[in-house]
Parts: C-alpha cells; structure tokens; sequence
C-alpha cells in the first residue's frame, strides 16, 4: 500500500479519508484506541439516540407504543429487516431482526434440517465458534443421532484457515445440512460463500452462513447466491450494543416452511391478536421469529444502520480493507524479528474486517496493549485480534497500534503481566 512508514504518512490519509467525520459520531474515551470492534463494536451517538426515543415511547406511551410510539415496536423487527438487507444482498422481506445468534442457529436448523434415511448427517469445520458446534450438536441429539458419527467436521490444514475444496470434497451423499462462518472468527479469512453455495445445491444441501464476523465489514450477495438461510449478531461490525439483538435470512423459495420452532410472534401480523390456538406463520421470513422483540436491546440498531445507508456497504469495505492493508505493510516492516506470525490470508478477497496476530505472549502483550490505552481482543491461546473499524478507526489509530506493539517487545513491557487470560478474554 505504501512504502512510507512515517506518522506523517498516517496523518495524511486520514485527511484523505472519506469516511473520517464518522469517527466523532462515536464515544471513545480519550487516550484510547479501540481495536475490539470485532468482539463489541462501540456506541454511536445516532444509536444512543434510537434508544432514547424507544425509551420516550415506553414513558409516554405505555402499552401503546406497540402501535402509536415515534417507532410502533409491533412492526419494529420487521422495518429494521429490510434495512438491513442491503447489508447482505438480500430482499426486504426475506431479513427479520429478532433472537440471539445461537437462539437463530437452533431456529433454522431445527426448520431445514430434515434427515432422511440417505441424508442425516450435518456438515460443519473443526475450527468455527464453539456456541454453532454446540448447537449443532444438541439438534442432532434431539432428532437422535449421535454428533460423533453424523457430524462431519472439516478440519484446517494450517489450524487457522480452511480450504474450500476440502468442504466440497465432505460434501457426500449423506449430507442433509451445511452450517459454515462466512468469516473464521481467529483468522478473519473469507470463504468462497458463492462456490460453496453452488456446490451444495449441486448436491441437494440445504446450506447456511453464520455471519457474525462479516455482517457490516464487508458486502453479501445472499439472494442472488442462492444461500439458503443465514444469521448473524448485530453487536460486533454493527454496533447494536452488548446482547443486542440479532437477526436471520431465509431464501424467499423457502417461505411457506413450517418453522422448526414456532412463536407467537412469527404469527402472520393480521391474524396474531386472534389468539387462535392454529399457528398462522407469517408469509415471509417473519415467521422465525419465535418471541417478543426485545426493543430496547433492538433500538440502537436503527441508529446505526442509518450510517450504513447513508454510505453504503460497497464504501465501508474499501476502507476496511486500506486499513487492514495498511496494517499489514506497516505490521511487515515494523514487528519483523519480534516473535509476531500474521495469521490473515493477504489476498484481500480472502480477508474479513480484522487482523490476527499470534505470539507465544500473546495473553500478556494484550495486556500490556490495554495498559496504553489500545483495546485488543486475545484468543485462546495465541491470537490477538485487532480489528480497524471503518466507521471509528483512523490510520494514524493503526501507525499508534503497530507502533505501541513493538515497543512493548523491544522494552519487554508485557513481562509485567502473567501471560494468561482474564476470565473474560
């Protein structure tokens, strides 16, 4: 990107920088730098704001804000859907913000895997989050299967990426249902979403993403890629705030299946109040949702998605993507011979919104970064995650990150610190 690695140079962007009037939208406490996007994205004051206004409709309102408030809540995880499906390539109605992530895993899988006698196992990798392994796991149980046998696991080549034609070498006969990161947690690589899909439908799989890591980093083409369901949370790259809540995506050609778990608020809208005891899904990808929306931990999205639409997402991955080259340039020439490996592939199609570092002091150098005021993330048990978010991350935020690392190596700074993580990591 550069061959100039001076804080001169890191100034200079920023002035360029199109995207540079957002950060003051944000709360970052002075003297930080906040590289824990990844994990809890920070507080913008627009979403400050959307909450502010749910909280008036609840005081002067009261039971009528479902229908009368500024935003009537009985409609609200519906509006913010189709905002949000620009983000991810979808149609309006095929998005609804509502539950958890592993809450939304439970929900579409129970719905779409459907094991016959040829078809029963589930696919997945060795290397994604726990909770959707967990929760792979428990929905095998309940249809009665053992995961030991019919949980298929892909394992990494490098322990820190996978190969795409090693998921489409497992995608056998008797693979009823494919689960997958659209972005590896660790290291940040993006999967070839479009060949995997296309694979899988080759097949007759029934294939999803979690979009967790890429949900607000970088663009989706879900519809037009044929995906058939997909969930994310909205707390990372999208700053709804901790526990806020998430979201799903079902394929407009799977409307009409019954959920695997059915809700009162999946009802069809003209009919919910009837209080029938025969469930009448909504006709859309509403009828997912399972309970009521939880408003106050949903309206911050509003005010945030309102930054999203007003630059686009096309926008926010150019940057990301600068940022995280401009990392890796500066990361190349300043931490080289310091004990630092990058675990990022370096090709930008293959790279999500953060870099990965490991170091054997890794639990301890996080600390040490903390002390100084940058907020990075550690992954057991080598990995510091440091994500430069678009929106609030200014390259001379990064110049500040890799230089701060260096120092602390060559001034053995982090030797102060037990190199083992805190009970939150």
């Amino acid at each position: 990107m550069t061959t100039d690695f001076s804080e001169k140079k890191a100034v200079e962007l920023d002035r360029q920088d199109p995207l540079s009037k957002y950060k003051s939208e944000f709360y970052i406490n002075e003297g930080t730098i906040y590289m824990n996007g990844n994990s809890l994205g920070l507080l913008s004051k627009r979403a400050e704001q959307a909450l502010y206004t749910s909280l008036e409709d609840w005081k002067n309102q009261g039971i009528d804000g479902w229908m009368n408030g500024e935003e009537p809540w009985f409609y609200f995880s519906e509006k913010l859907g189709r905002k949000t499906a620009p983000l991810i390539g979808a149609k309006p109605e095929e998005v609804i913000v509502t539950g958890s992530i592993t809450v939304n895993i439970h929900q579409l899988v129970s719905t779409f895997y459907k094991p016959t006698n040829k078809k029963t196992k589930i696919l997945a990798d060795a290397i994604t989050f726990p909770s959707d392994i967990y929760a792979l796991k428990s929905q095998l149980k309940r249809n009665g299967f053992e995961p030991a046998e019919h949980l298929i696991q892909v394992e990494s080549e490098d322990g820190q990426t996978l190969n795409e034609d090693s998921i489409i070498e497992a995608m056998t006969d008797d693979v009823a249902l494919i689960l997958l990161p659209s972005v590896l947690y660790r290291s940040g690589q993006v999967l070839d979403m479009k060949r995997l899909t296309e694979e899988a439908r080759k097949r007759g799989i029934i294939i999803g993403f979690d979009l967790a890591h890429s949900i607000g980093a970088l663009p989706h083409d879900l519809h037009a890629w044929g995906v058939d369901f997909a969930m994310w949370c909205n707390y990372k790259y999208m700053n709804n705030g901790p526990g806020g809540v998430g979201g799903l995506y079902v394929h407009e050609r799977h409307f009409g299946t019954e959920p695997g778990l059915a809700g009162w608020f999946g009802s069809d809208k003209d009919k919910q109040f009837d209080m029938a005891h025969t469930f009448t899904p909504a006709p859309d990808a509403g009828a997912y949702q399972i309970g009521t929306p939880h408003v106050l931990s949903t309206a911050p999205l509003l005010g945030s998605l309102e930054m999203f639409l007003e630059v686009g997402i096309d926008l926010v991955r150019e940057k990301s993507l600068s940022l995280t080259d401009y990392f890796i340039t500066l990361a190349d020439q300043k931490l080289e011979g310091l004990g630092f490996t990058l675990e990022n592939p370096r090709e930008p199609h293959r790279r999500g919104g953060h870099i990965c570092l490991r170091h054997e002091e890794a639990a301890s150098i996080c600390k040490a970064l903390k002390a100084k005021g940058i907020v990075p993330d550690f992954r057991s048990p080598d990995a510091i995650r440091l994500a430069p978010v678009a929106f609030y991350t200014s390259y001379h935020d990064v110049w500040q990150t890799v230089e701060t690392l260096a120092s602390i190596i060559k001034n053995k700074d982090h030797k102060t610190y037990s190199n083992k993580r805190n009970v939150i990591a």
